[in-house]
C-alpha cells in the first residue's frame, strides 16, 4: 500500500492510447467512471455491459476500444463474455462492478420498495435489489484473479446489513479472499465527499490478500480545483445554506440536474461566484466534470440533465484509479506473466 497523491487527470486521447498490460471486464459499467479510472491504472477494459441506452451511448463515446454489450445482466453468460475475450475461465485479471441497490443509497429509505420494479434512470425501469447476486454469478463463471465491486454506502448501514452480509458470503463461497472499506473520494483526489462502499476480493489460490490505498491527510477542496468558485450550497447543523468553497462539495446525486435551488433534500448542485448570493446557480457541466475527477474532454450526449444523470451516477475515475491501481500491484507482485 502507498500513500495516495492526487493525479492530475489526462484527456481521454491519452488515457485510451497509453500502455495497458492487464485485461479488465465491466459490468453495470455506467457512462465509464470506473472504465476510466481502471485505464489510468493500466487496465484493458475488454468488454462492458451496460442495460441504459443513453450511458451505453456515453461509454461508447469515450472507450472506443470496449466491446459494449446492452443485455440485461441476467440474460449474460459468462460463456459469451469469454468468448468476447478470446480467454479461458480464470485468464481473466479484473472482474469490475457497480451493481444498482438504490434500495440501500444513503438518500433513500432502505427498508422499503424491496424487489419492486422502479425507473432507475431515464427510461428505463427494473427490479435492481437482486444484481449483486447476478455479480456473483458473473464471477463465479468467469473466475478472473481479482474483482472489485462498488456500491453506495448505505448497504453497510441500518437494515442493509444483514444483505451486506449474504453478499459477503456469496463472494467468499465463490473462492476468493474478501476485504471491504468505505472510501472517500475527496481524501483521494476527487473534491466531492462522496463515500463509496468498495469490496475488493482476490481468488484464492493466489494466496494474497486485498489492499486499499491510503488516502490523502486532508479532503480536497472546490476552491482549490475551481477557483472561481467562493461558496457552495451545503447543511451546517442541519440546515441548507451557503459555506465557504474551502471544502469538499457535498455528494451530488443524479437528480441535482433537475432540482431547484431551494429543494430541501438536496445540496450537491448549487455554487455562487464572487458576485454574491446574486451569482448563485446551479453548476456548468465543465464544472461537474471537475467535482467528479473526469478528464475535461470526457464526451456527454443528451440535454443538460441527462448529462448531469450520467456524471450523477459515475464512480469518480481518480477513486477507482486509486483502488485499481492496488488491484495492478497485487497482481504484478505475483511474477505472472501480464
Amino acid at each position: 500500500m502507498k500513500n495516495y497523491t492526487a493525479l492530475t487527470v489526462p484527456n481521454m486521447a491519452a488515457i485510451n492510447k497509453a500502455k495497458k498490460t492487464r485485461t479488465a471486464v465491466s459490468l453495470f459499467a455506467g457512462c465509464g467512471g470506473s472504465s476510466t479510472g481502471h485505464k489510468l491504472a493500466g487496465f484493458r477494459v475488454a468488454y462492458a455491459n451496460e442495460f441504459v441506452e443513453a450511458a451505453r451511448d456515453t461509454y461508447a463515446q469515450n472507450h472506443p476500444g470496449t466491446f459494449i454489450d446492452g443485455r440485461d445482466i441476467r440474460t449474460v453468460s459468462p460463456t459469451s463474455i469469454l468468448k468476447v475475450l478470446g480467454m479461458k475461465k480464470g485468464e481473466l485479471d479484473l472482474l469490475d462492478g457497480s451493481p444498482p441497490c438504490s434500495a440501500f443509497s444513503t438518500a433513500g429509505k432502505r427498508d422499503s420498495g424491496w424487489g419492486q420494479s422502479k425507473s432507475y434512470s431515464d427510461d428505463k425501469t427494473q427490479v435492481v435489489d437482486d444484481l449483486f447476486f447476478e455479480y456473483v454469478r458473473i464471477l463465479k463463471g468467469l473466475k478472473p484473479k481479482m474483482f472489485i465491486a462498488e456500491n453506495v454506502e448505505g448497504l453497510v448501514q441500518g437494515v442493509a446489513k444483514g444483505y451486506f452480509l449474504e453478499i459477503l458470503k456469496a463472494l467468499k463461497d465463490a473462492g476468493y479472499n474478501v476485504r471491504a472499506q468505505v472510501l472517500d473520494a475527496s481524501l483521494l483526489g476527487v473534491p466531492q465527499a462522496r463515500r463509496r462502499l468498495i469490496i475488493v476480493g482476490t481468488r484464492n489460490d493466489l494466496k494474497t490478500s486485498p489492499t486499499f490505498p491510503q488516502p490523502r491527510r486532508r479532503p480536497l477542496t472546490v476552491a482549490e480545483c475551481l477557483p472561481e468558485i467562493t461558496h457552495i450550497k451545503s447543511k451546517k447543523n442541519g440546515i441548507l445554506t451557503y459555506l465557504s468553497s474551502d471544502r469538499p462539495s457535498p455528494t451530488i446525486t443524479a437528480s441535482d440536474g433537475s432540482t431547484s435551488e431551494t429543494a430541501s433534500f438536496s445540496c450537491g448542485g448549487f455554487c455562487q461566484t464572487e458576485g454574491g448570493p446574486k451569482t448563485r446557480r446551479k453548476y456548468a457541466i465543465k464544472e461537474l466534470k471537475v467535482l467528479f475527477g473526469l478528464p475535461e474532454d470526457f464526451k456527454l450526449t443528451g440535454s443538460f440533465e441527462q448529462q448531469w444523470e450520467r456524471i450523477g451516477r459515475s464512480v469518480p475515475p481518480l477513486l477507482m484509479y486509486a483502488v485499481s491501481r492496488e488491484a495492478m500491484e497485487t497482481l504484478n507482485a505475483l511474477g505472472e506473466s501480464a
